[in-house]
């Protein structure tokens, strides 16, 4: 993919491949190319050149709301949950495309199960809980679509490391419950700890890719990502 802003070339011939069941991340220094990378495939910044395919479909001109019923949703960075809107309503938008009354349910009940604090909150004004129940409300939100594939952009960004760690080990049970996830994380060492594989980006290329473990022993991604020497 070529991505642009305007005149600026931020996405400089990135090519990665999710495969179905994996846990993929995209780790780089901020203004790497990472969140672009995400806004490309999901048609909010759609590539000027390259193809995105998506279950044996080509889907680069899909408009971003389109991405929805193709399967495709996403917890941005900053959470952008609806403020005013009660945690149930919220839920409720993230499968504001559907008709399927059960389902629906069960994907409500599902998030509950994940997110039991949501369920505890659930009639009360988003905007007015922590950073932290923010966060579980927009991975929630994104769970409503059922995706098959779902981006998550720095979902730890602003917490506290006891919350980081429970946010992580959800973001593993939503994988082992069958959803393909594609992650943009800042904190390249949880990371790479539940991810198959992952790519590096500078400068809005890929310089480097590989499985997770094998990254996290690599002496140059060590230094400048994870702060050793």
């Amino acid at each position: 993919m070529h991505s642009y802003y305007g005149n600026i070339h931020a996405l400089r011939g990135v090519s990665l491949t999710v495969e179905e069941g994996e846990v993929v991340t995209l780790i780089g220094s901020n203004g790497a190319g990472k969140t672009t990378t995400l806004r490309s495939i999901n048609g909010v910044l759609p590539p000027r050149q390259g193809k995105i395919i998506f279950d044996g479909e080509e889907i680069q001109e899909v408009p971003a709301h389109g991405m929805i019923k193709k399967g495709i949703a996403q917890s941005p960075e900053g959470r952008k949950i609806f403020s005013r809107m009660t945690v149930r309503e919220n839920l409720e938008m993230g499968a504001y495309h559907r008709n399927d009354r059960d389902g629906i349910r069960r994907d409500m009940d599902r998030v509950f199960e994940l997110f039991p604090r949501l369920q505890e909150r659930i009639k009360q004004e988003a905007g007015t809980m922590s950073g932290g129940e923010q966060q579980m409300l927009a991975i929630g939100r994104a769970l409503m679509s059922s995706p098959k594939l779902l981006l998550l952009d720095e979902p730890s960004m602003g917490l506290a490391p006891v919350l980081v760690e429970r946010i992580f080990d959800i973001i593993e049970e939503i994988n082992k419950q069958g959803t393909t996830i594609l992650l943009v994380e800042q904190n390249a060492n949880v990371a790479l700890e539940i991810a198959t594989r992952g790519y590096v980006l500078e400068s809005g290329s890929i310089v480097n890719s590989a499985p997770a473990e094998k990254l996290r022993q690599d002496p140059k991604v060590r230094e400048a990502y994870l702060g050793e020497m």
